[in-house]
């Protein structure tokens, strides 16, 4: 069965990102990703597939913090790039962005990984794609989601007033090229993964984006978490 994934989309979100896909590809995109939760597990569940678009409208979108592909694990993966449902093993990456929250502001690190409370602010939560197949890393990649999300980073980047755009890891070092407007800012390092963390260790991500949005006369983030 094909999802008509405009049609799935928040309403403001969808008036955004139709103009900017291909309605083709985006046909050929459902296809596949309903086929896929027809057929096998795939994560996150259906009803949480634009669960960084719902939390966080796009009037309302301020951050922006990339992700690559969804958790493969299962229970894991919720819409939110790096959150995981509380109740749920916190991922080694998601341990090492809370290393690093603590070290910058003092933010105690918490035991729950929910990160809906970021997305809440204004803070979207974006991997760059959106499924993946149980137990198989990367194996929704190239069937169409980076257009996809391709076009929500250029919405974003249409906006007038400042948004953050934080990239950790070459994957998403390498949508920078997508976003043009003086007025943003872009944040860049190294991936909070066990593999790269040395590098991310340090480099206090949490404090510029607060700056950056304070500089621009918005609100910083509570990055607290329960």
């Amino acid at each position: 069965m094909s999802l008509d994934l405009i049609e799935l989309l928040p309403g403001d979100w969808r008036e955004r990102l139709d103009p900017l896909l291909d309605p083709i590809a985006t046909a050929a995109l459902g296809a596949f990703v309903g086929e896929e939760y027809e057929k096998r597990t795939v994560y996150p569940p259906r009803e949480d597939l634009f669960n960084a678009f719902r939390h966080c409208p796009f009037d309302k979108a301020r951050v922006l913090i990339l992700g690559q592909d969804p958790y493969h694990g299962e229970g894991q993966a919720h819409g939110l790039s790096f959150s995981v449902r509380d109740g749920v093993r916190l991922p080694p990456s998601l341990r090492n962005i809370y290393k690093e929250l603590a070290a910058d502001l003092d933010v105690p690190a918490s035991k729950a990984g929910d990160l809906t409370p970021w997305a809440d602010q204004g803070v979207l939560l974006l991997n760059a794609v959106l499924t993946v197949r149980a137990s198989e890393a990367g194996s929704h990649a190239n069937k169409g989601w980076e257009d996809f999300t391709d076009a929500a980073i250029r919405a974003l980047n249409d906006k007038s007033e400042r948004v953050v755009f934080v990239l950790w890891g070459a994957y998403a070092r390498k949508k920078a090229r997508l976003i043009t407007g003086v007025q943003h800012t872009v944040i860049e390092s190294a991936h909070p993964s066990p593999l790269s963390a040395k590098k991310f260790f340090g480099t206090r991500p949490f404090s510029a984006v607060n700056k950056a949005l304070a500089d621009a006369g918005q609100p910083e983030i509570d990055w607290r978490l329960p």
